[in-house]
């Protein structure tokens, strides 16, 4: 026989933050970390709630559903307005390491588990699809001097994604095994390239 769960406290611990608030942060960065291993498919509420050292009940009644609890888990908000420099070449490198760093710093990042996700799951792929072409691309548009500037804009978006992937998903060694001020030294031209377009 099981007992119904107990209505959290609403007590506020010494930093302000309601028990409420850290047993639903708690599920999130539990939530990260099983999306990240087993993709959105394969992953479950009763393993989220397992890792996260809840009740299932409590992923419910915080989440209601996978769905909710992954756009939850994965939303971020890209700062690329932050990256846009004084030349061409400062954007292109704030962009480089920006990126770079950001994925070293948290592997469980939620553009990391998001772009993992989205490899096998059609609605990951679309919140992908859906952040990147109305946030992102937009944004880094509007530093770039050219009438193809949406153009280059989401083709720096793939370049950036394509060498994360290969570094961080992938693991593949050329690109793994660089540190990231060489990493950076090396891709700033090309990214550049598309942000000032030759004369």
């Amino acid at each position: 026989m099981t007992s119904e769960p107990v209505p959290e406290s609403p007590a506020t611990s010494e930093g302000g933050e309601r028990k409420g608030q850290r047993t639903r942060r708690r599920i999130l960065d539990a939530a990260r970390g099983v999306f990240a291993n087993l993709g959105y498919e394969r992953a479950t509420i009763r393993g989220i709630a397992a890792a996260a050292g809840v009740d299932k009940s409590s992923v419910i009644q915080y989440f209601g559903t996978k769905q909710n609890l992954f756009r939850e888990a994965v939303h971020w908000t890209i700062p690329v307005a932050d990256a846009i420099g004084d030349t061409p070449e400062q954007t292109a490198e704030n962009l480089a390491r920006g990126m770079l760093a950001a994925w070293a710093a948290d592997p469980n990042s939620p553009m990391a588990v998001l772009l993992r996700a989205s490899m096998t799951s059609e609605d990951a792929a679309e919140i992908l699809r859906n952040h990147i072409t109305s946030s992102a691309t937009p944004t880094l548009a509007t530093a770039i001097d050219a009438p193809d500037a949406r153009l280059r804009a989401a083709l720096l978006g793939a370049m950036l994604m394509g060498v994360a992937s290969q570094r961080y998903l992938l693991q593949m060694p050329d690109v793994a095994d660089v540190d990231i001020d060489k990493l950076v030294r090396l891709i700033t031209p090309a990214l550049q390239a598309l942000i000032s377009p030759a004369e």
